[in-house]
């Protein structure tokens, strides 16, 4: 049992990012408001970048900038960082563009429960 416990130290950021990922999900598959679905979605986001992040992370290594003493220091790789950039900036626009629909959701029928929305869709198609 101890080592799964120092496994599980060691990989931290892996582990955090599999416990925020299950509750991003969990709060996508059990709630009804649209609001709540939408922050389980970042929640999940967000374990997304840590996973990543953490796997272009290197122990003792140091910032990518050449060196001219120490010709043979260990680098972290940059790449994952520069891609986890790019997607914050797509989840942040298309959280802005889900809240927006949202917004329009609850302007025609009075509610974000997804539930209600889909009862009085029903009504209205019948």
């Amino acid at each position: 049992m101890s080592e799964v416990i120092k496994k599980l130290i060691i990989n931290y950021p892996y582990f955090a990012a599999f416990i925020l990922f299950a509750i991003g999900a969990l709060t996508v598959l059990t709630r009804s408001n649209l609001f709540k679905k939408l922050i389980g979605i970042n929640i999940m986001e967000s374990a997304v970048f840590l996973m990543f992040v953490a796997a272009g992370n290197i122990r003792g290594g140091y910032v990518p900038i050449l060196n001219g003493n120490n010709p043979q220091t260990l680098f972290i790789n940059p790449l994952p960082s520069a891609l986890m950039l790019t997607g914050i900036v797509v989840s942040v626009s298309v959280t802005a563009f889900a809240l927006a629909l949202i917004l329009r959701l609850y302007r025609s029928y009075g509610t974000t429960d997804l539930r209600r929305i889909y009862k009085m869709g029903n009504e209205v198609s019948e």
